[in-house]
């Protein structure tokens, strides 16, 4: 079969399509034919070496590349229930230390780590959720607010900024976006309630909105510092990116959202996909050949929705 390996760090021609064996599946795993895979930031710190320079994972001949699986189960391995071959799937691969990732055209994970697919979603819909929908879901979970009480998020039109605002106001909070001018009208039909271009000076501009500052934050831009001033006192803040957490001023409490796959969790995100109170957001989906260049425009930045990788 064929895949997408990393041999040498550096640019998008790090990326060398490879063929490799059909990986095995051991107890409690499923073996699953790669219909889509999403390309996320965490592929470029992958590509880049970012990782291994972080500690994260030791460096080795060959790096696997990609989280995000839509597809259909291809074997079942022992003790696993609940999943069939045919069955549609979305998983999450969340671990850094794979010779394979979900850029493959078959990728084996633990059977806890896949759950149905959105049954009105096409594969390549699918595979924008795992990684950016659980990581919000998780990331609110830490932020600990309760009905009714208010929460910005940053990088609100980005593809994890907009499913912790839909996230959000399922959860019956009151959200203050921020993203470019051109975005308002995209935040608010998420369901923003508020909205604060990213040019503004953020304590100042959220305050006149929310007096007092917001209860939370959820710094899918990795703003930082900036990000808290718009936080009252006691109030928390989760940043999504290692390192990437202010100081906990004024009685805040920081932390930071470490994803973890969970497919209960993500089989409950694939039924808000289907009663339609999350928006799958595709920007565009290229052949698994086209890695490289998908990765020279993720890089561009600009982009609303996740591009995908169709093996």
């Amino acid at each position: 079969m064929r895949a997408v390996v990393v041999r040498s760090f550096g640019g998008p021609e790090a990326l060398e399509i490879e063929e490799v064996p059909v990986p095995g599946t051991g107890a409690g795993q499923v073996r699953i034919r790669v219909e889509a895979a999403g390309v996320n930031p965490v592929d470029v710190a992958v590509r880049t070496g970012l990782l291994v320079e972080a500690g994260l994972v030791e460096r080795r001949e060959v790096h696997g590349i990609g989280w995000d699986v839509a597809g259909v189960i291809e074997e079942v391995g022992a003790g696993v229930t609940g999943f069939a071959p045919g069955d549609r799937v979305i998983g999450l691969a969340d671990r850094l230390d794979l010779p394979l990732g979900a850029y493959a055209e078959q990728i084996v994970l633990d059977a806890g780590a896949v759950a149905p697919a959105p049954a009105r979603a096409t594969p390549a819909q699918a595979a924008t959720l795992p990684l950016n929908g659980l990581t919000a879901d998780q990331a609110l979970d830490l932020a600990g607010l309760t009905e009714g009480q208010t929460l910005l998020v940053t990088g609100a039109a980005g593809g994890l900024g907009g499913y912790a605002v839909e996230l959000a106001v399922t959860r019956g909070l009151r959200v203050v976006a921020v993203a470019g001018a051109g975005d308002e009208e995209l935040v608010r039909s998420l369901g923003a309630e508020f909205f604060v271009p990213r040019d503004a000076e953020l304590g100042s501009a959220v305050r006149e909105l929310v007096p007092g500052g917001t209860h939370g934050a959820i710094d899918a831009a990795v703003i930082g510092t900036a990000a808290l001033t718009a936080v009252r006192n006691g109030g928390s803040l989760v940043a999504v990116l290692g390192g990437a957490a202010p100081v906990p001023l004024r009685g805040t409490r920081v932390s930071n959202v470490w994803i973890r796959a969970d497919g209960a969790r993500l089989a409950e995100l694939a039924r808000l996909a289907d009663e339609g109170r999350l928006t799958l957001r595709v920007a565009d989906a290229l052949p698994l050949a086209e890695a490289a260049a998908a990765h020279e425009r993720f890089t561009a930045g600009g982009l609303r929705g996740r591009l995908v990788l169709l093996p």
